[in-house]
């Protein structure tokens, strides 16, 4: 058993303290579950619906003590963690209206028999969630599995237990006993739900490390996995935009949430002929920019650390690069100039508010580079080329790719990381599909 213990990553001020679930806790709560799952299955799919459209109300209703949570634990702006807060209700109401609509194939067999293809829940799902938006992220997750007749252990980040103990709770209490149940610890604790024989299937957003770890257990207890990792995401600026405008998204992409979002913008690969206007107006964009705390100190100094070995091996800052005093978190905009892929900044998520950017002769070694990697979750290209762009969509290895927009899109839409930034879908009405698997019947009549 470990103890949690969070601090305000704005002052440093003391939030709270947990004790982690140890190996009987997990094991317990895994049984808890496990016996709920013949009753939760057999209810049928509208009143599924009912049940999480009162925890999506009940989520709303508590916006405001969960976002000053969520706050307190992870230095998210107030009104952005209120933002994310209802997102995750409304993501509950999505997945509600879904959930009834989810249907099974009728095949076209003999004329004497009845062929249909039918979903049905896995069972008990694992859904491990991350710190920089443990609401939203959470709500889709735990909202696609309950509606198709999973019951769900859910184990929120070390980095925001409260707020994730709070948002369970409240999902919890609008289903029956045992359909939703909470595990705080720090990551033994998920790594022992993971690899829990009982757990049929494990949802995990986070660290590429920790997905990989979660699929070699995964190997050995039969469990599906749905993981969405890490990402290394790039940015690509074609000649013919306008410097400033593209900054503008450069820096949107790389500073928004301190650069805490699993789509930030983490490398940047800038033409040749608009570099220099463009260096000038991102690092104006960081230097006007006040941002929020990371989310603690270990994860200031992992961000620093990046930055350190990039200007040692070459690059410049251009802005911030530097720890600030005082107490807390706190981290400056950055904008590194001279960056090149040999550069851990280049290659690996550093997950902060760092715009490292490389300059490149043309479109093709920008796409080229921009292709490179380990990873494969999201990329934007800013450019007035239609034949440049469809080129970037087609050829970028990654789930989504965002034109003349480092953010935005459709509802609804759902994609298959690539390579270490996961597997499966993680959104959208096809989340539903992943909650689930097909059985195939066959009916006729007895013969005479």
């Amino acid at each position: 058993m470990s103890t949690i213990e969070i601090r305000d990553p704005a002052t440093g001020a003391h939030v709270g303290r947990l004790e982690g679930a140890g190996p009987g806790e997990v094991a317990a709560t895994v049984a808890r579950a496990h016996a709920a799952t013949t009753g939760w299955s057999a209810t049928p799919a509208n009143q599924r619906a009912k049940a999480l459209r009162a925890a999506a109300r009940a989520v709303g209703d508590s916006a405001g003590e969960l976002a000053a949570l969520n706050r307190a634990e992870t230095g998210r702006p107030l009104d952005e963690a209120r933002e994310g807060i209802l997102a995750g209700a409304a993501t509950l109401e999505q997945y509600a209206e879904l959930g009834a609509l989810h249907r099974g194939r009728s095949l076209l067999g003999d004329t004497e028999a009845v062929d249909m293809m039918v979903p049905e829940p896995r069972g008990v799902v694992a859904v491990l969630t991350p710190w920089n938006d443990p609401v939203a992220i959470a709500c889709g997750l735990l909202g696609a599995a309950l509606v198709t007749g999973n019951v769900v252990v859910h184990k929120p980040s070390e980095r925001s237990p409260h707020t994730g103990a709070l948002l369970t709770g409240l999902i919890a209490e609008a289903h029956p006993d045992g359909v939703v149940n909470a595990l705080t610890g720090a990551a033994s604790t998920g790594a022992m739900l993971a690899s829990s024989e009982g757990v049929d299937l494990v949802a995990h957003v986070g660290s590429s490390r920790t997905g990989r770890a979660i699929a070699t257990e995964a190997a050995r207890t039969g469990a599906a996995v749905l993981l969405e990792n890490g990402g290394n995401d790039p940015l690509l600026v074609d000649e013919d935009v306008d410097p400033a405008w593209a900054a503008a998204q450069a820096a949107l992409g790389a500073f928004a949430n301190s650069g805490q979002i699993c789509t930030s913008v983490e490398r940047v690969y800038v033409h040749a002929a608009i570099a220099g206007e463009f260096l000038a107006a991102l690092t104006a964009e960081a230097e006007n920019r006040v941002l929020a705390p990371l989310v603690d100190v270990a994860h200031r100094e992992m961000v620093h650390e990046q930055v350190a070995q990039a200007l040692a091996a070459g690059a410049t800052a251009l802005t911030g690069a530097a720890i600030p005093p005082g107490a807390g978190a706190h981290y400056p905009a950055t904008v590194l100039a001279g960056c090149d892929g040999g550069m851990r900044i280049m290659t690996e998520e550093t997950f902060g508010p760092i715009a490292p950017v490389q300059v490149v002769a043309g479109f093709d070694e920008g796409l080229e580079a921009a292709r490179s990697g380990d990873y494969g979750l999201a990329a934007t290209v800013l450019t007035r080329s239609m034949s440049h762009a469809q080129r970037a969509w087609r050829e970028l290895p990654v789930g989504t790719v965002k034109v003349n927009a480092v953010f935005g899109g459709a509802p609804g839409g759902s994609a298959h990381p690539r390579r270490m930034s996961g597997q499966g879908y993680g959104y959208g009405p096809e989340l539903l599909d992943e909650m689930t698997r097909t059985k195939v019947v066959h009916v006729r009549p007895p013969g005479p």
